[in-house]
């Protein structure tokens, strides 16, 4: 992977150039060449429109939603991936798939962020939260398809991924690849089939490649609205 340019070549030692930092990010966005991975820091940012309800947008808060539900082990308590893993272990796993649902009921409107980076016709944007937001902002637009990690528990398929269109249907990956636009959610979306990754046992074999691995070719990232706090979200 790539860096940014400037973000190598600042002398650490004085102050950025944020007026040519952020000239050059628009740049890339703009021609394609950087990659926007987003977190849900942008929307956590965001004045809820009344009469708008947040949901969890940050592991702790939904960890905190899930200690609603039931008692957790100490172990789990703030930790939103090892409390999936024992609600599936004690209470079953369609209980994290109506818990996880019940969270993310209320959809999130799509930031002027996420508004702008819709309008670019980007090859890659990748949407690391479960509320959806950038699959609202292309709402209207066609040429896009959406690539969603899955869970293979129960449902039979020796795959960790699926790829929707614009109207929610499910797309074979020939046509995904052929859109202008594909948004990569690695740990799937509320929306619109309700795929979500999140106990510990998603992650131990999840294999999202497929085309994403052509599109970030020779690319940049830019992360936004991401803490990486997390060893399973820095992994």
């Amino acid at each position: 992977m790539n860096t940014m340019t400037t973000l190598a070549s600042t002398d650490l030692g004085a102050p950025p150039d944020l007026d040519a930092l952020f000239a050059e990010m628009d740049e890339g966005l703009s021609a394609g060449t950087i990659v926007p991975y987003l977190g849900p820091g942008i929307s956590a940012l965001a004045e809820p429109t009344t009469p708008q309800k947040l949901p969890p947008m940050t592991p702790e808060a939904l960890a905190a939603f899930f200690a609603t539900k039931t008692t957790l082990p100490k172990r789990a308590a703030g930790n939103a991936w090892a409390a999936a893993q024992h609600i599936e272990s004690y209470r079953h796993r369609n209980t994290v798939n109506a818990w996880m649902s019940e969270a993310f009921a209320d959809a999130v409107t799509p930031s002027a962020f996420h508004q702008r980076l819709a309008g670019l016709g980007l090859p890659l944007i990748i949407d690391s939260w479960y509320t959806g937001e950038m699959r609202s902002a292309l709402s209207g637009q066609d040429d896009w398809a959406e690539v969603q990690g899955i869970t293979r528990a129960g449902i039979g398929e020796d795959r960790w991924f699926r790829w929707y269109g614009p109207t929610g249907a499910q797309m074979e990956s020939e046509a995904a690849a052929a859109a202008r636009t594909l948004v990569y959610t690695p740990h799937g979306g509320a929306q619109p089939a309700g795929n979500f990754l999140i106990s510990d046992a998603d992650y131990v074999e999840v294999l999202t490649e497929i085309e994403v691995r052509h599109r970030r070719k020779g690319k940049s990232f830019l992360f936004i609205g991401c803490h990486f706090h997390d060893q399973l979200l820095r992994t």
